[in-house]
């Protein structure tokens, strides 16, 4: 029996969908897969594949619209967490199936797009300090009226919910099941939906995982051989914005322990990128990476790039 194909988990950030200035039409997001979907297509010969994806923009979307219409019965956000998941999962698998047909691989590359759950501990301090903005802004006198939790920001006032910390992704058997069928696996969209469990039940909360956390977390439970983020920086930064701006290459685990703590990677952007290759790389010892999308190929082959040694 051949030996099979390592795994790879690759993370999209939410620019590989929308882009800074982009309406983020239905046109646009599938145009804007095109060029990561080729890259994901050249390796399938040499790689069993799982993408997770962001998923920011699209729930804003959706939330604004219902916000939009009385008419319509307002859904939580567990349940337009996985609306996002299916529109997002369908886009990137047409995109690429577009691109493995370029590639002359048609009918017989089997794809699949999992509704995924995410298990959250009920007691994480996330819950009693909602920080994760979400959703439209809003003026003083509509904030009054609404029932969310709320912060004020320099657009006026948006909606906060926790942001809790991923324990396990609930369907990781099945998605290694079908990895090892040769499936290419859609999943942890957004960083999964967040359930806690009660009793042998699992109940959604109105919460929003870190997608690259929770992508991390499934890599590990699935064995994967490598880990690449793939964002809209060619990778992570000491002292940004500052005139010593420097991006790193390859770095020692405990010199990018002592940059994580001396808290040069923002919470809101680089912060959990870095801290989910961190996690991923001190319990296996395999490779992760953040690089930009345009690069997924270069780092995989060592030459672009932030990854720990």
């Amino acid at each position: 029996m051949p030996a099979k194909k390592p795994i790879i988990l690759i993370a999209l950030g939410g620019n590989a969908l929308i882009q800074k200035g982009q309406k983020g039409t239905a046109e646009e997001q599938i145009e804007n897969l095109s060029f990561p979907m080729r890259q994901i297509a050249e390796l399938v010969d040499n790689y069993r594949i799982v993408i997770t994806h962001g998923n920011g923009p699209q729930v804003g979307n959706l939330l604004l619209q219902q916000e939009s219409c009385a008419q319509v019965p307002k859904m939580p956000l567990e349940i337009i967490g996985a609306m996002t998941q299916g529109q997002i999962g369908y886009m990137i698998e047409s995109s690429l199936d577009t691109a493995l047909m370029e590639r002359g691989i048609e009918s017989e590359q089997p794809f699949c797009t999992l509704i995924t759950y995410v298990v959250v501990d009920e007691q994480d301090p996330g819950f009693q300090n909602p920080s994760k903005p979400i959703g439209p802004f809003f003026t003083e006198e509509q904030a009054a009226k609404l029932p969310y939790n709320l912060v004020k920001t320099d657009k006026g006032y948006r909606r906060v919910v926790a942001s809790p910390k991923p324990v396990t992704i609930v369907e990781h058997r099945e998605i290694k099941k079908l990895i090892d069928m040769d499936f290419i696996l859609i999943c942890a969209g957004g960083g999964g939906i967040p359930v806690v469990r009660k009793g042998r039940r699992f109940s959604g909360v109105e919460a929003v995982i870190d997608k690259d956390l929770a992508s991390s977390v499934l890599a590990r439970e699935i064995k994967a051989d490598l880990f690449v983020i793939a964002t809209d920086t060619e990778g992570a930064g000491i002292h940004w914005g500052k005139p010593e701006q420097t991006f790193l290459r390859k770095v020692p685990l405990a010199e990018m322990e002592n940059y994580f703590r001396e808290k040069h990677f923002p919470s809101g952007s680089m912060g959990p990128k870095v801290q989910a290759i961190l996690e991923f790389f001190q319990t296996t010892r395999k490779r992760g990476i953040i690089c930009h999308l345009k690069d997924i190929q270069k780092a995989i082959a060592g030459e672009a790039g932030t990854e720990i040694i």
